[in-house]
């Protein structure tokens, strides 16, 4: 007889979450397997290349995880409301700088994003925040940093506020004509959990742990932030062990190394399609780097993939009206082709100092 719980909303909701829960796993489980059956050799490299990519960053993660875990169980992301008051200019400075450093997580940022539009919140200041939160926050700075290096994270924080204060700008020149009225689709405007940080913004606790249900909180965030980190950053190290095996040097010097702005323009482009997740990106970045791949061209393509990549894209189409999409995405290329040859630059003039 069959187990009539199996037709419920609620376990075929629960049967989807779990896929979308363990899909990257089985992804890097399914790539070792093929690897095993095609070249072993390049399976066993592959895993060891990731346990020690793993390792290296370890100190990192856990840094991470304590201050997405901390983030939560105080409530500091609650502070972020503060940076939506007052005049239109000081609000685009305040959400670009708020998005940059900001603690939210994807899931969240798009019911924050409708809770402030439906609150009458300038779209100026909300894209501001919008633009500038999908490529930095606390988190990825410091793996950045790890993976990367210290003056690419400080550039790519940069590029995150400079990116925000200039699509604010635009929008808010924009909208003193109107054309951007309305900018949700109609039937959005809950906010969602995200939203209500913002309605009913609640006291920041700093000694959570004096409270239960803020320490469970705790300790759940830093189980789902590890579980999260563990699961992309294998598949990515295991990917990055690929391309360094696979990719000749030569072929990723000709697209995307040397000088100029063909490169930094190609990485811009193709940033959005070759990006997996922020936490992903990072070390199949440093490895291209290694290979020749222009800085500026690895800055373009953290900067457009972080914005436009197809899971942030979707969500935007579904929550914005299209020629706010459009806008958003158009801007979005614009500053990361801006942010990857500032970068560049600097890098050229750090080189001839």
């Amino acid at each position: 007889m069959i187990n009539a719980t199996l037709f419920t909303p609620g376990f075929q909701s629960s049967m989807r979450r779990l896929w979308r829960d363990q899909r990257v796993w089985l992804a890097s489980a399914l790539i070792l397997a093929a690897l095993a059956v095609f070249d072993p050799t390049q399976a066993a490299e592959s895993a060891l290349f990731a346990g020690d990519a793993l390792l290296h960053t370890a100190p990192f993660l856990v840094l991470s995880i304590a201050i997405a875990a901390w983030a939560g169980a105080t409530g500091a992301d609650n502070l972020i409301a503060k940076a939506f008051i007052g005049a239109p200019l000081l609000m685009i400075g305040l959400g670009a700088l708020a998005g940059g450093v900001s603690p939210f997580c994807s899931c969240g940022v798009i019911p924050l994003i409708a809770a402030l539009l439906a609150m009458g919140v300038p779209l100026s200041a909300v894209m501001a925040f919008w633009l500038a939160s999908p490529i930095m926050d606390p988190s990825m700075f410091v793996l950045t940093a790890g993976v990367l290096d210290l003056e690419f994270a400080v550039a790519k924080t940069v590029a995150a506020i400079g990116l925000g204060v200039f699509g604010g700008s635009v929008v808010h020149v924009l909208s003193r004509g109107g054309a951007l009225a309305d900018p949700l689709r109609e039937g959005i405007g809950d906010g969602g959990c995200g939203g209500a940080k913002i309605r009913a913004p609640k006291p920041v606790v700093w000694r959570f742990w004096r409270e239960p249900e803020r320490s469970a909180r705790f300790v759940d965030t830093a189980l789902a932030t590890t579980l999260f980190l563990a699961k992309w950053l294998t598949l990515a190290f295991i990917l990055e062990s690929l391309m360094l095996a696979w990719i000749p040097a030569e072929a990723v010097t000709a697209a995307l190394g040397g000088e100029g702005l063909l490169p930094i323009l190609t990485a811009t482009l193709v940033g959005a399609p070759a990006y997996l997740n922020g936490y992903a990106a990072l070390p199949l970045v440093g490895g291209l780097i290694e290979q020749g791949m222009a800085p500026g061209a690895g800055m373009a393509f953290l900067v457009a993939g972080g914005v436009t990549s197809i899971p942030a894209a979707m969500a935007v189409w579904v929550l914005a009206r299209p020629r706010v999409f459009a806008l958003y995405i158009g801007l979005a290329f614009t500053g990361a082709l801006a942010s990857g040859l500032l970068f560049q630059l600097w890098v050229a003039a750090q080189a001839g100092a």
